[in-house]
């Protein structure tokens, strides 16, 4: 099987979270990523860190892709990173809109992501590759889908190359949005974002605040597996992997995977999808 690989990472607050990041990146690593993504913290509240995790990556070979969000945040701040990316030889960028950080009242200059592309786009031409987010099953702060696939249209022309969606375990809905996105002339590639299921409970808490929907039928095998940590492991592999194929097969682009830092899950599932992981899922 051909298709593009992209793994996101967030950066540790500790020493010690950076070691073990470099380790199980050197794992993901065996599986040749187009690229490793990089979280940034509302209002660039992790810049330093996510800096220092870009850095290593490029360091290690790969081609690294910080995450930039535009609330909370200055043109003038925006214009010295994207200096900075220039200088370190960073060509792709994921933009977001961001959160606004804990106490803060003004979203900044610029509010919303397209109007961090059309900045990016104004002020380094095509110097960076932008990716920007989806929502197959749309942004809980949107008002409708309607709303939130027009402002993804609007990301799109202000001149974005391609897109990574919110992680989703409906493949029709992600088809549907991919869809409707084209019919509006917002045809770009468009990676599902996958995670990965490592407990029930986190990824039920985290789905509730995100807005991602956790069909019916999961819950309730998930629910009755109980504590039962290792029958929630394997159907969730199960889940995630059917779920791959089915878009990959559908004519998905290629797969963004959500690692938590973490190898093991995103090594399994890719084993399975192409039988390439080798001795780096051991």
């Amino acid at each position: 099987m051909s298709t593009e690989l992209s793994i996101e990472f967030f950066p540790p607050q500790t020493p010690e979270g950076m070691a073990k990041l470099k380790a199980e990146r050197a794992r993901l690593a065996t599986l040749k990523p187009a690229f490793f993504s990089v979280t940034y913290g509302a209002g660039g509240s992790t810049r330093e860190r996510t800096f220092a995790v870009i850095r290593e990556i490029a360091a290690e070979g790969f081609d690294a892709a910080p995450h930039l969000s535009c609330v909370g945040s200055t043109k003038a701040g925006i214009r010295e990173v994207l200096a900075q990316f220039r200088a370190e030889d960073i060509r792709r960028i994921v933009t977001l809109r961001g959160d606004l950080p804990s106490g803060m009242a003004e979203a900044g200059e610029l509010r919303y992501a397209n109007e961090l592309v059309e900045f990016i786009r104004s002020e380094t031409g095509d110097a960076f590759q932008i990716l920007v987010a989806a929502y197959p099953e749309w942004h809980p702060q949107a008002k409708t889908p309607e709303v939130d696939l027009q402002n993804f249209v609007r990301k799109v022309k202000a001149g974005a190359n391609a897109a990574i969606t919110q992680y989703f375990y409906n493949a029709d809905a992600y088809f549907h949005f991919v869809d409707q996105a084209r019919a509006l002339g917002a045809d770009i590639p468009v990676y599902p974002g996958i995670m990965p299921i490592v407990s029930f409970y986190k990824l039920s808490r985290f789905s509730d605040a995100c807005g991602a929907d956790i069909p019916r039928w999961m819950r309730r095998r998930f629910e009755s597996y109980g504590d039962d940590v290792d029958s929630i492991r394997a159907f969730g592999l199960d889940v995630v992997t059917g779920l791959c194929e089915k878009l990959l097969t559908g004519g998905a682009p290629g797969l963004h995977f959500y690692s938590m830092n973490q190898s093991a899950l995103t090594l399994e599932i890719w084993r399975r999808l192409t039988g390439t992981a080798k001795e780096a899922a051991k």
